[in-house]
């Protein structure tokens, strides 16, 4: 991954308003011993609410303070936010461990504002333990390594059970069929509207979030929506017969085979409302998707989820993910308490820390109501001991027939297809002009798909990519 200056507009115009309201930042080491000399470290986005998960909390941290008797931890409240982001960060009250995700970590290097944990990690014994495609997201090109990876998501295809069986879609073991390809997901919708009279299949089309399906369906068109020239200047490439196709084929869902939701304005939330309660067969997710469901009162048996299709260039689908980044003002002696304390819920060494934090988090989501047995890509390689326990804990614990997940399993495991990280820069606001492309194809019979993609390259480059 190559370093940019690509942020840092952004980051020094937050700076300047920050500076000028008077506010003073906290220098790298200050305030980081206690009264009797322990190492102390604040810990971002700790729960709040009274419950489970902030008992959860207190417990692991009660217990990390008896087994490190050198450390201290301070609960912070503040959860990772790109608008707030740079202002924390510049006045130096970033939490020393805070959560990002795969999209925010770059603009976190570029601006200065991670700690480089490449020689704590080395110390520690994690030389050769992390999935290489994981690695690399949080890796510049001299191999120094900027935060911590805690999950890795790749998008399958979402099923309703119930619907995939009136539709004959299912083997008599509860596999479902899997459509090879767009073409064959398009059939399957077509197959399930005519024994349901329900929609096949939903995208999300505001909150950016329909943009964000949209690029992984466009990659397996052969799309790409931004290049970086040799200047390290980027050029739109929105307008490009490859995101056309892929609009064109988005289209010819609602106007063509009549597969889409009446309802063409949807955010994520209705997204998963739709597909709960049966009024949507399949949905572009990752396997965590579960979570969403049960506000619906989705039965966990009845979620189901398989490998994503392929498009007519390549099978490709998204790789995303949440990370641990240490503040840039964290010491030596901080870097190492916040390892060890990230270690009590992600290791790949089988400690009883990470076996007891893996078994409350399957209990929580069996109390929730979510399905359990499904697999997320590992963030370790897979010959570690704890991806070995947590897939047999899930497999133990299963509340599912294991065969409804089982193809998504198998692809995350074997990962046959190429895998895409969410594009570089203005990620969010690129969603958003996508959005509005599908809006209007889906609102619009006579949309012309090309013109609205002339539109969107050009705002695109002059509001945002001229802008860096």
């Amino acid at each position: 991954m190559k370093l940019r200056k690509t942020t840092k507009a952004i980051a020094l115009g937050l700076a300047v308003t920050l500076l000028a309201a008077g506010a003073t930042g906290c220098t790298k080491g200050s305030g980081d011993k206690t009264a009797d000399g322990k190492t102390q470290i604040t810990v971002g986005g700790w729960p709040q609410k009274e419950g489970t998960e902030l008992d959860n909390y207190n417990a692991r941290k009660e217990k990390f303070e008896a087994d490190n008797d050198d450390a201290s931890i301070v609960p912070d409240s503040w959860k990772f936010d790109l608008k707030t982001f740079y202002a924390k960060a510049s006045g130096g009250q970033l939490p020393i461990v805070f959560n990002t995700h795969y999209t925010e970590i770059k603009q976190c290097m570029e601006s200065g504002y991670a700690s480089d944990l490449t020689d704590g990690l080395k110390k520690r014994g994690y030389d050769g333990k992390f999935n290489p495609k994981v690695l690399d997201i949080v890796s510049d090109d001299d191999g120094h390594i900027y935060a911590f990876p805690n999950s890795a998501y790749v998008l399958g295809l979402g099923y309703n059970v119930e619907m995939f069986e009136k539709a004959g879609l299912m083997e008599a073991d509860g596999t479902p069929k899997q459509p090879k390809d767009w073409n064959e997901v398009v059939e399957f919708a077509k197959k399930i509207k005519a024994a349901t009279g329900k929609a096949g299949f939903s995208i999300p089309t505001t909150n950016n979030n329909g943009g964000w399906i949209f690029t992984d369906i466009a990659w397996s068109f052969g799309a790409e929506f931004m290049k970086q020239n040799d200047d390290g200047s980027w050029t739109a490439t929105i307008n490009t017969p490859e995101v056309k196709e892929t609009l064109e084929f988005v289209k010819a869902m609602k106007w063509e085979h009549d597969i889409l939701p009446s309802n063409s304005l949807i955010n994520n939330d209705t997204n998963y409302q739709l597909f709960s309660t049966g009024e949507a067969a399949m949905i572009v997710q990752a396997g965590s998707f579960t979570k969403y469901l049960t506000k619906y009162d989705m039965k966990a048996e009845n979620v189901g989820i398989m490998a994503p299709p392929a498009g007519p260039k390549k099978h490709v689908t998204l790789l995303g993910g949440t990370l641990y980044s240490v503040s840039d003002a964290a010491t030596d002696d901080q870097i190492d308490v916040a390892l060890r304390w990230i270690e009590t819920a992600q290791s790949p060494e089988l400690t009883e820390d990470f076996k007891l934090n893996k078994a409350k988090t399957i209990d929580k989501m069996l109390e929730d109501g979510e399905a359990v047995g499904i697999y997320s890509m590992s963030i370790w390689n897979d010959d570690t001991e704890s991806v070995k326990f947590e897939r047999d804990m899930i497999d133990e614990k299963s509340n599912i027939n294991i065969n409804h997940v089982r193809l998504y399993n198998e692809f995350v495991q074997n990962m046959p297809c190429e895998l895409h990280a969410e594009e570089p820069v203005f990620t969010q606001e690129l969603y958003g002009i996508l959005d509005a492309c599908i809006q209007a194809v889906l609102t619009d019979k006579n949309a012309d798909c090309g013109a609205l993609l002339e539109k969107a390259n050009s705002d695109f480059q002059l509001n945002y990519l001229d802008t860096l």
